[in-house]
């Protein structure tokens, strides 16, 4: 599936473009942004190789990665990055991970929970997968709560799951199944 074009009330999801770089910078070369995420934090140039690989990747075929910038409809600037990988490894599988992050001036606005729903829409709508879900760091609240709001289940930790900064961390996983997601048909 591409090109990818998915609008909400106040953000949209799309493809990247190589004119996105600076923009990402605001994100993924921000320490309070990359905070709970799990890399450190990223210049121009390594935000530039992370954007063309994923427009590589779009380009795929089968495309099992879906990294989408995140735009404002008011001003149809790119402010964040939202990331749906379809989980490959098994062909009994129908899951895929979900992650985002925002430039800071784009938090506590409700836009981190639309960009989640708009994945949750491409996951479960679109690509018709049966589990979505999402890590994050266990001190991340605000994913927590937004997990949570939007029907996600927490599953439990990974202990030791990524190395950031030089040292072990853990990750808390929370899951959405088709059947409980709001916009599925009774009879699925």
């Amino acid at each position: 599936m591409h090109p990818v074009s998915i609008a909400g009330g106040a953000v949209a999801l799309r493809e990247f473009t190589p004119d996105d770089v600076d923009a990402i910078l605001k994100v993924y070369g921000d320490p309070t942004v990359v905070e709970h995420l799990s890399f450190e934090p990223r210049n121009r140039e390594q935000v530039a190789a992370t954007l063309t690989g994923v427009i590589e990747a779009g380009a795929a075929d089968p495309r099992t990665e879906y990294s989408l910038a995140v735009v404002a409809r008011e001003s149809a600037e790119a402010i964040g990055f939202a990331r749906l990988a379809i989980d490959a490894q098994h062909p009994g599988q129908s899951s895929g991970q979900l992650g985002f992050a925002l430039a800071t001036g784009h938090w506590r606005r409700g836009l981190g929970t639309e960009t989640v729903r708009l994945l949750l829409r491409l996951g479960f709508e679109e690509l018709n997968l049966y589990r979505l879900w999402g890590a994050r760091s266990p001190d991340n609240t605000a994913s927590a709560r937004l997990m949570t709001n939007l029907g996600m289940i927490e599953e439990g930790r990974i202990r030791g799951h990524i190395r950031v900064n030089d040292a072990w961390r853990d990750s808390v996983v929370h899951s959405i199944l088709r059947p409980e997601w709001p916009g599925t048909p009774a009879e699925q």
